[in-house]
């Protein structure tokens, strides 16, 4: 059964479907769960249904910044990781710009996909036991790392993995130090509360595409000068072993890296059990489980 044979499903955030873009506000609640379920208080828990995001200034320790750093120089030397359909490699430099999946290739990265410091946040925000809907690091090495264009995950995620709510979140652990200018993850604060409708089908296999660079689900310019005009950009600096966590429908993008100082990061989705993928909303078919999890066994157990 494709996407679009499905009539049954009401579809609350439509896309890729009409000719020009829309706006329309959100229908789903930003945080899920109390200041009691968790080890966030109430005023941090008010700042990120406010911002859609929170930074966290030390998440983990300056000696697991190192292993995590060794960890990750391994993956990207090991020809078996490179050749393996889950790595992404940059098309001119041949540099390694994304490793999928790697919390089950890397026993070393499984355990803080499971660690309670990550996975009670991202349960206390969603309110519900969480599965990891994707996982992966990210490099953007020094004088050649690219730019990633503004764009909602979850307008993909609903469009091309089938997740039917808003209720997804996400976790960036930085492993070096991330300056204004090395290409840091930006944020347009608040502007998770409003969801843009993209214009333009979904090609065919576009995941082999828009891992390397963005073309279906990216909103359209004039959208994004005004998102911009309206909520600003807070640009996500700070050491390595802090982390950012925000909402899946944050406007979010981050520039390329010219400078010689590398930014790498390990990235976790946790998505609510109670929002489980189905087939995709606007494609004909799902991406590869490694992209889009289609095992829901709840993270940290």
């Amino acid at each position: 059964m494709t996407a679009t044979a499905d009539r049954s499903r009401v579809d609350l955030y439509p896309t890729r479907a009409a000719g020009t873009a829309s706006v329309q506000p959100r229908q789903d609640k930003v945080v899920w769960g109390s200041a009691e379920a968790g080890p966030m208080d109430a005023a941090t828990l008010a700042g990120f249904e406010q911002k859609g995001y929170l930074n966290i200034e030390e998440l983990i320790s300056p000696e697991e910044v190192k292993a995590y750093q060794a960890e990750l120089d391994r993956l990207a030397a090991d020809p078996t990781v490179r050749a393996d359909e889950r790595c992404i490699v940059e098309a001119k430099s041949q540099e390694v710009r994304s490793i999928f999946e790697v919390h089950k290739i890397s026993e070393v990265f499984a355990r803080i996909a499971n660690d309670p410091r990550v996975v009670d946040r991202a349960k206390q925000l969603l309110g519900s036991d969480v599965y990891i809907h994707q996982s992966r690091v990210n490099f953007k090495p020094g004088f050649e790392g690219k730019e990633f264009m503004w764009h909602s995950d979850f307008e993909t995620w609903h469009a091309e993995d089938g997740l039917p709510r808003m209720r997804t979140v996400s976790i960036s652990i930085s492993l070096t130090d991330n300056y204004s200018y090395n290409g840091p993850l930006m944020i347009m604060p608040g502007s998770h509360q409003e969801y843009i409708s993209c214009v333009g089908e979904t090609p065919d296999d576009n995941y082999k595409q828009s891992l390397v660079m963005q073309g279906a689900g990216t909103p359209d310019k004039a959208t994004l000068r005004d998102f911009a005009d309206r909520y600003g950009i807070d640009v996500m600096e700070g050491k390595a072993g802090g982390a950012t966590m925000f909402d899946c429908n944050c406007m979010h993008a981050s520039n390329g890296n010219v400078t010689p100082y590398p930014r790498s990061n390990l990235f976790f989705v946790y998505n609510s059990v109670d929002n489980t993928a189905e087939e995709p909303f606007a494609a004909k078919s799902q991406r590869p489980d490694y992209i889009g999890a289609r095992e829901f066994t709840p993270a940290g157990r």
